[in-house]
């Protein structure tokens, strides 16, 4: 197959175009493809709310990228605090989701409180763009090189630049294309995340929640997962990597919000 035999061998570069003094990025181009199609995709659902989310995504997009980035700098803590400066570097990549995912419902918690919306029903508006992100996104990863996994002989393995290997593996020249993983799985939740707040909105009777609950557990189980086969650092706690931490709390916060949807719904 082309996309194998592309991953296998090609060498990815994480600037697409040079322009003297200022470059364009792989990572930053995804993400901003990403949110411009999650965008259009979520206003033609539910076009009565395409003022709204409008202002919402331009806030979101500023506290979660201010969250994602104060995620990873705690992950690297040690890195940074010995090269400060390097924080800003945003265009090198390091941004956490979880990270992300906080700073972006803090901003949709005061939107709403602020223009007297359901918090829950814009979280259910915004799950589909942001799995649709990290879907696309993770291929900014890729450019970077990083988000990959352990060394492996599979023929989609993919070449990482000794400059990118850890210590561990110097000696190894391909490894797992975690970034693919995640963004193909990644894809299959939009789907089935677009298909389900489309069936809410069309519905008389609505659950606030329940698409954010479900991309909470979903992509949750998928880090969870992948994180057995990253080779990325993070500290470790109880056994357990930092992000899978996260995942766990994710994966219990977002069945007790579906068990509290179904409670509501049967009375």
């Amino acid at each position: 197959m082309f996309l194998i035999d592309f991953l296998h061998s090609y060498r990815p570069q994480p600037v697409l175009i040079r322009l003297g003094f200022w470059n364009i990025h792989w990572y930053g181009l995804l993400i901003a493809i990403a949110i411009f199609l999650g965008l259009i995709l979520i206003i033609k659902m539910a076009p009565k709310y395409k003022l709204h989310l409008q202002n919402i995504i331009f806030n979101v997009i500023i506290f979660g990228f201010i969250g994602a980035r104060i995620y990873y700098i705690f992950n690297e803590f040690s890195h940074y605090w010995s090269y400060p400066l390097e924080i800003f570097k945003v265009w090198e990549g390091g941004l956490g989701i979880y990270g992300g995912v906080i700073g972006g419902c803090l901003a949709l918690f005061f939107y709403a409180r602020k223009h007297k919306l359901s918090f829950l029903f814009l979280t259910d508006l915004i799950a589909p763009i942001l799995i649709l992100g990290q879907a696309i996104g993770r291929w900014g990863n890729y450019f970077n090189q990083e988000i990959f996994g352990k060394p492996t002989n599979l023929p989609w393995g993919i070449p990482i630049d000794i400059a990118n290997r850890p210590l561990a593996f110097l000696n190894f020249q391909y490894f797992h294309p975690c970034f693919l993983y995640e963004s193909i799985l990644n894809f299959f939740i939009f789907i089935f995340l677009f298909l389900l707040l489309k069936f809410q909105i069309k519905k008389t009777v609505h659950f606030p929640g329940m698409v954010f609950s479900w991309y909470l557990i979903l992509y949750a189980s998928v880090r969870f997962f992948l994180e057995f086969l990253r080779t990325d650092h993070e500290p470790i706690l109880l056994g357990l990597r930092f992000g899978q931490i996260f995942a766990v709390l994710a994966i219990i916060f977002g069945i007790s919000m579906l068990l509290k949807i179904k409670n509501k719904s049967g009375n």
